[in-house]
């Protein structure tokens, strides 16, 4: 594989130069923002999982910003796999401390992620235009279920995974709509992928601080 081939995938985005995508590299500061807010409310709570959480959102911010500056294949692993590996440390905390299952049983429970998401990303990509969006899109069916699955036990907990589920929901639509856009808007709507998906994270590190904190913790 060719890790310096040039990766040209969003409206703005015109040449092969460092700042050919300036809004695309800035608002990567969203990730930065929202890790340093939740690591704040975060910290001295002892809850690992979670500050292991907002340093992934972090490094999330870091591999985007390298992806919309170097736009190349090195730099598109550096930014999915922070975005892959917030979801495991996501799904792993969820299993141990939403439904109290044991290490092994959580740890499964991140296993099974992969098999879900090569049964439904061919699903997804068979929807007119979601495009590479497909990807990201089994994400907010796998929270809306967490969320229904949770309603009686900690409805608290499943209001706040619903309503990250839609705010994701609604920064993929903004990621989709890049290219059909760009016409009538040349700066693209990337960038508030970006924006929305910083928010959405740090909100659900926040439902997990705050469950935590209830004390709801499922029974072994």
């Amino acid at each position: 594989m060719d890790w310096t081939r040039q990766i040209d995938a969003y409206c703005e985005r015109l040449d092969a130069g460092y700042w050919a995508e300036p809004v695309n590299a800035v608002t990567n500061a969203a990730f930065l923002v929202a890790a340093f807010v939740m690591w704040r409310r975060v910290r001295g709570e002892g809850l690992p999982l979670a500050m292991a959480l907002v340093w992934v959102l972090a490094a999330i911010g870091v591999g985007s910003y390298l992806f919309h500056t170097h736009a190349q294949a090195w730099s598109a692993l550096a930014d999915v796999v922070p975005i892959l590996l917030f979801i495991l440390i996501y799904i792993y905390a969820a299993n141990r401390h939403y439904w109290g299952l044991s290490r092994l049983w959580s740890g499964l429970g991140v296993a099974a992620f992969f098999p879900y998401a090569a049964a439904t990303v061919p699903l997804f990509q068979m929807v007119p235009g979601l495009g590479s969006s497909a990807g990201y899109a089994p994400v907010p069916v796998l929270i809306l279920a967490y969320a229904w699955a949770l309603r009686r036990r900690a409805p608290e907990t499943a209001r706040g995974l619903t309503l990250g589920a839609g705010v994701l929901v609604l920064s993929l639509g903004f990621r989709t709509a890049d290219m059909a856009l760009c016409p009538a808007v040349p700066v693209g709507t990337h960038f508030m992928w970006h924006v929305l998906n910083a928010v959405m994270l740090g909100w659900m590190i926040e439902v997990y601080r705050r469950h935590m904190l209830a004390g709801h913790r499922a029974p072994r």
